[in-house]
């Protein structure tokens, strides 16, 4: 089934292929220059450090919905061993296996393609078994710090539960009305938090259903974010976007126009509750945003931890 006409008319006007070069591998990254970063240290007043992610662990996130995205699996390979002889210094080390988009985590811009296509047009065969990612891989995006920008939807809207209902498509009007509650307007080189509430389910025990149904941004949200040059997106749900899509059998289609079209970065399963309750508390809702990717070579994605400084 071909993507349809008005996934096309979208990526037209979203389309960044060739703004920073026909070499170009880390998009709208380029919109976090040294004065981005210089002014988003001044985001820090209190020093309340947030972190952001879920515990990495083995009955994680993922449900087997996703083929091979296995939550992690960690074993000890050695405990209290002298490995130098008796009497020596004992050491403890293990070791873990699992997908690098198994937890909270940021999708390398190759992480999706369409119509045989990655990022700047390159070709999806690109990426191999063997080497993975050759061209845009998650490694070629070395540093990710900004200022952040918590968008927290619940609260805009005044919903008591704190949680969007999972048939909710975050559309551009909602993002518009979370600016204006938080007071706050997105400007280029930012890194957007969209708060649905939805991590509350995983937080709860429920990861079915913190998976599905899902609540999430509309295709109708790229444009939002090409118009206001921000520089990646991450939100607290498993699949970013609405699940099920909002248009029937057009699956996956805000993933193909951030990290395709867009060149955007894009973030899932992050934690974002203390973030919204810290916000709230100081009455302001920009910080100092770190949240580095592992940089493994050829990567189509790569586990975060990141911190709000406020």
């Amino acid at each position: 089934m071909s993507l349809p006409t008005e996934f096309h008319e979208i990526a037209k006007r979203v389309n960044n292929w060739g703004r920073w070069g026909a070499d170009d591998e880390i998009g709208t990254l380029n919109l976090i220059t040294d004065d981005v970063v210089r002014e988003a240290a001044g985001s820090v007043r209190s020093g309340r450090r947030v972190p952001l992610a879920l515990p990495l662990r083995q009955d994680g996130v993922q449900t087997g919905m996703i083929p091979g995205r296995v939550n992690p699996l960690h074993v000890m390979v050695q405990i209290n061993q002298e490995i130098f002889g008796p009497g020596t210094v004992a050491c403890s080390d293990d070791a873990v296996t699992m997908g690098l988009q198994a937890g909270t985590h940021w999708d390398a811009l190759t992480h999706v393609s369409h119509s045989g296509r990655v990022y700047n047009g390159r070709p999806a065969d690109t990426i191999t078994p063997h080497t993975g990612a050759a061209f845009a891989g998650i490694d070629k995006a070395r540093h990710i710090v900004s200022r952040g920008v918590l968008l927290d939807i619940p609260r805009a809207l005044g919903l008591d539960t704190g949680r969007l209902p999972g048939d909710h498509a975050v559309t551009p009007e909602d993002l518009d009305a979370a600016e204006e509650s938080a007071g706050v307007r997105v400007r280029a080189g930012d890194i957007v938090l969209v708060r649905t509430g939805q991590v509350q389910a995983y937080l709860a025990g429920d990861k079915h259903g913190y998976a599905f149904p899902s609540p999430g941004l509309s295709i109708r949200t790229p444009e939002w974010f090409h118009a206001r040059d921000v520089a990646a997106v991450a939100n607290d749900t498993m699949t970013f976007e609405i699940f099920p899509p909002e248009i029937e059998d057009l699956w996956l289609p805000v993933h193909a126009l951030h990290l395709v079209e867009m060149g955007m970065p894009q973030g899932q399963n992050w934690n974002l509750e203390e973030l919204s309750t810290a916000c709230g508390e100081a009455g302001r809702y920009d910080f100092l945003l770190s949240a580095m990717p592992e940089p493994f070579v050829g990567g189509t994605g790569t586990p975060v931890a990141p911190v709000a400084v406020l």
